[in-house]
């Protein structure tokens, strides 16, 4: 499966201040890539990078094989969904109205069919009369969400794109995006819910003080940093950890012929206790 995105040694100053240190990562088509740092770590960075908006100070960035300095080319922009903080709506138009005039930026066929289907995608079908300034936080943000995908972009980049809806609206927004990447659709995502990151993501990239530290599948990190044990809680109230061995197992059988088990779980670490592990900081 070839790489969309494909960033090797990647450095990034700011006067004296360095903010992108060697970092080097892939991302492969159709792939639902999790960027994961705290605030300051570089992920924004890299982000504007990616999309045309900063040329790195050393390394190599492309997307699509090709340089990201053409990512603001109208070529490469029509293939780009980008949502960040700061991306914008019309205030005073109607939420229909402000997609309509994006789907026509971007001379989306069909646009009243494809309006109706992003923002359905969303939960906010029912809102397409509603002035934007009127809308809550998280209904501005579900917006602009539907406003990137919009246009059925290849390579969509979310920067953090439920952190102010409430859980029923991520969960549908999940099963959206999931249904984005079906089609093929190649999604980079930051965020620092890390149960959104397992639920998502095919691989996860931890970046800490503008690097990236470590880089697996979800359940591969959390295998890889197990302790090798198990916790039994029994019916009478009692927490057993047993390691997985041979003697592991003769202990489960015996609580097993007995019927004593309430729940049985391996002792495998979240994803945030493993960035904590290998940094040393919280992911906040």
């Amino acid at each position: 499966m070839q790489n969309i995105i494909s960033v090797k040694n990647l450095t990034k100053y700011f006067g004296k201040e360095k903010a992108l240190e060697g970092m080097n990562f892939d991302v492969k088509q159709g792939e639902i890539f999790g960027f994961l740092g705290p605030s300051g770590a570089g992920k924004t960075t890299t982000i504007q990078i990616l999309t045309g908006q900063l040329r790195p100070t050393d390394g190599e960035a492309k997307i699509f094989n090709a340089d990201t300095e053409n990512a603001r080319k109208p070529e490469f922009l029509q293939k780009i969904g980008v949502m960040t903080d700061n991306s914008g709506l019309y205030g005073r138009l109607s939420v229909y109205e402000n997609m309509k005039l994006f789907a026509t930026l971007y001379g989306v066929k069909k646009p009243k069919e494809r309006i109706e289907e992003a923002l359905k995608m969303v939960n906010m079908q029912n809102e397409q009369k509603k002035t934007v300034s009127k809308l809550s936080k998280g209904m501005t943000q579900r917006i602009i969400l539907a406003r990137t995908f919009l246009h059925e972009p290849e390579l969509l980049f979310l920067d953090e794109p439920t952190a102010a809806l409430d859980p029923v609206n991520s969960q549908h927004i999940h099963k959206g995006l999931k249904a984005l990447q079906k089609k093929g659709t190649t999604i980079f995502l930051t965020t620092h819910d890390m149960h959104e990151a397992e639920t998502l993501c095919d691989r996860v990239a931890f970046l800490y003080k503008g690097a990236v530290k470590l880089l697996d599948a979800p359940k591969a990190l959390r295998r890889e940093y197990a302790d090798n044990t198990m916790t039994l809680e029994l019916y009478n109230g009692e927490t057993r950890v047993i390691s997985k061995g041979a003697d592991g197992a003769e202990e489960v059988a015996s609580f097993m012929q007995k019927n004593a088990i309430a729940s049985m779980y391996t002792n495998e670490p979240t994803l945030g206790d493993i960035f904590v592990d290998i940094t040393g900081r919280e992911l906040t």
